[in-house]
């Protein structure tokens, strides 16, 4: 059994610290401290874990922030969870406990960043819980000394959760999606083990990718669908809304 539950003490955020490093093997610098989660769990943010029976096998935590006009939302700043329970609903169950937690306090919106490359990423942001992506950010947060990404510029697609909204719902239930497509973006299905043996070709990957994301959200256009095949993921593009 997976538990989620709000984190409020200083001892559980030192071990979300300590979790940081064995999942993403971040030197101490890249590290989010204790009292980032301390901060956030005092003005309106979400820490949250995931247990298995006492261990702490997953986190996220969220800041709140105001859009101009004035809506309030949350970014999720960060997700995880240790290796050895992928692929078994954890970070599902995180999100949707986030999702909750928000609807709870009427918040409609929980925006975050994943990288373009990260095919298993996008197909459950998109696919798995609804998520839309108009923005693409350039070299969100420099060049980290985490492994995982292979000394890539750190480009990252914004993902923009509405909670309450019809696609949601619907993706969530199960329920299928109506979506006109106009545009596909491709990434390589082996694209993770690029990144470790020809750094160079990845680069070319990510900049390719990085042209045609910036051109068709120019032309206005959405990522509302993610297709996989054994050779590639696919975003798929159109209008929304």
């Amino acid at each position: 059994m997976i538990e989620v539950r709000s984190l409020t003490e200083r001892g559980q955020f030192e071990e979300v610290v300590r979790l940081q490093k064995t999942i993403w093997g971040f030197d101490d610098i890249d590290l989010l401290p204790v009292r980032l989660f301390v901060v956030a769990s005092h003005i309106g943010g979400q820490v949250l874990a995931a247990y298995h029976s006492d261990r702490m096998i997953g986190f996220c935590v969220a800041i709140p922030g105001v859009k101009p006009g004035g809506q309030v939302y949350l970014h999720s700043n960060m997700l995880g969870v240790v290796s050895e329970y992928h692929d078994r609903g954890v970070g599902r169950a995180l999100k949707l406990f986030q999702r909750t937690e928000a609807l709870a306090r009427s918040i409609q919106l929980i925006e975050w960043t994943f990288d373009p490359l990260q095919i298993k990423n996008a197909y459950f942001n998109i696919e798995r819980l609804g998520a839309v992506i108009r923005r693409y950010a350039e070299n969100q947060y420099g060049t980290t000394t985490s492994p995982l990404h292979g000394g890539l510029p750190t480009d990252r697609c914004i993902a923009e959760w509405w909670l309450a909204s019809e696609r949601v719902e619907s993706v969530l239930s199960g329920r299928p999606v109506d979506r006109r497509v106009e545009a596909r973006i491709e990434v390589p299905a082996d694209i993770e083990t690029t990144r470790k043996t020809d750094p160079g070709k990845a680069r070319e990957i990510q900049q390719r990718v990085r042209e045609q994301f910036q051109r068709f959200f120019g032309e206005g256009l959405a990522v509302t669908g993610f297709e996989r095949t054994p050779e590639a993921g696919c975003y798929l593009l159109g209008p929304w809304q």
